[in-house]
């Protein structure tokens, strides 16, 4: 039962990483008391893309009269359908992830782990009353949904992300608490399946730290939809009737038959024995440095476990940051060019800078837009919805931010994102050529606006 490297928790930043360190010639160990691929793979990114792109498609149908295509003018869906292909396509992902694992040499024990204490320069381990020696070891548990202290919430059914994805029958009305992410892309499912959402959020924007011209724009995409938007506004209580919030001083009640909770995650670290090698917190997750090593030196940590960034893709690179240091690469882990999505539609997504956080810093800065219908392809492909690239640069030239409303936005970040982690110029970046005509164009085009 020795390794050179143990991971804990099997999620994106654990499983890439397992994989990362077998190909470098560590005999590894994966430790999952769940399943694997962790809540993005089970209970978060994939499966809600899944039902998202069903979504999508009953929408295009609805309006395909547009494009100059005769459809039934009352299409229909089959929520069972939909929830079985969703299951269908996380069993396939998850197969072909204990796949790889096991192609790369990773040996994967089921159960639940904690540390024991060390021995020699070895970190001990115990699951399932078998022990385990470690020279590194690998904190990858990943969070958990947060439960707020509500009155009633104790004594009222309501769901959180997981139960929303299983569910089989749809509510008549949906009171969704939280206007984040997690919870914009359950307004977007429910609203499309014919759903009445309310979307109840304390902050005066919907989607948090996210540019707050395009959230503004998408708030007022779904408003036109149907979607009821109740900003700085608290729940002070939840009962089989319905949500109690205060806005404005005045309390109001929002009648529903569910109640979805979406106020956000928090790391997971109970439980784990880190206090046996007094690793060091830092506000509920793992303090980690530019390596994502923790306060001792042979033990790291990556992913939503550090309470940084809480994003799938963020979680596999910093879980390569972690391996690479361990190979004896200096290869440090870099959050300015980490992409944000939200996967609604019209998608929504941003990289860098927002011209709040600027502003709130004092920095000088330049905004170049443009309307996503300079793009022709865009025009071609969208007859309702105008969408927004916003480009921002500092004093310098230097592009330090990208946002973006409309679809496919989610596939053009990541140029914006190379961009700014190149440290470009506008002048530089302008000399790329794009093909034509595609939606990616509008990047281009609005370097010169």
């Amino acid at each position: 039962m020795d390794f050179d490297i143990a991971i804990i928790g099997g999620g994106p930043a654990g499983y890439n990483a397992a994989e990362k360190a077998a190909a470098g010639g560590l005999k590894a160990v994966l430790f999952e008391r769940g399943a694997i691929g962790g809540v993005c793979l089970n209970e978060g990114c994939i499966p809600t893309k899944t039902l998202l792109y069903s979504a999508k498609l009953l929408d295009t149908i609805k309006g395909v009269e547009k494009y100059g295509v005769t459809a039934d003018p009352n299409p229909s869906f089959d929520l069972k359908k939909i929830i079985t292909r969703k299951d269908k396509v996380v069993r396939k992902l998850t197969a072909g992830v204990r796949a790889k694992l096991k192609s790369n040499g990773v040996e994967v024990v089921q159960g639940t782990v904690a540390i024991t204490g060390e021995e020699q320069d070895l970190v001990l381990l115990s699951c399932e009353g078998e022990t385990y020696r470690v020279t590194y070891l690998l904190v990858c548990t990943g969070s958990e949904t947060v439960i707020p202290p509500i009155p009633g919430l104790s004594e009222t059914p309501y769901w959180t992300s997981k139960e929303a994805l299983e569910a089989t029958e749809l509510p008549q009305s949906l009171v969704i608490i939280g206007g984040g992410v997690i919870g914009m892309e359950f307004a977007s499912f429910f609203n499309s399946m014919g759903v009445k959402v309310h979307v109840v959020e304390m902050m005066p924007e919907i989607l948090g730290a996210m540019d707050k011209e395009t959230s503004a724009m998408l708030r007022a995409d779904y408003t036109r939809r149907g979607v009821d938007f109740r900003l700085n506004a608290k729940v002070t209580a939840v009962s089989a009737q319905g949500v109690e919030i205060e806005k404005d001083g005045a309390s109001q009640t929002i009648e529903a038959d569910r109640i979805l909770l979406s106020v956000g995650r928090r790391p997971v670290t109970r439980d784990l024995g880190l206090e046996k090698l007094s690793i060091e917190l830092n506000r509920g997750g793992i303090k980690v440095n530019e390596y994502m090593q923790t306060s001792h030196p042979r033990v790291y940590a990556a992913g939503d476990v550090t309470g940084f960034s809480l994003l799938a893709h963020t979680a596999i690179r910093e879980g390569e940051v972690a391996i690479s240091h361990i190979l004896g690469e200096d290869d440090p882990m870099s959050y300015r060019a980490i992409p944000g999505v939200v996967y609604t539609n019209p998608e929504i997504a941003g990289v860098g800078k927002t011209e709040e956080e600027l502003a709130a810093e004092g920095a000088s800065y330049r905004v170049l837009k443009l309307p996503m219908a300079y793009a022709g392809r865009f025009v071609a492909e969208n007859e309702t919805g105008n969408g927004l690239c916003k480009i921002i640069t500092d004093a310098d030239g230097r592009i330090i931010g990208c946002h973006l409303l409309g679809n496919p936005v989610s596939e053009l970040i990541v140029i914006a994102g190379i961009a700014i982690a190149n440290e470009d110029t506008v002048e530089s970046f302008r000399r790329h050529v794009y093909p034509h005509p595609t939606v990616g164009e509008i990047i281009h085009e609005t370097l010169f606006a």
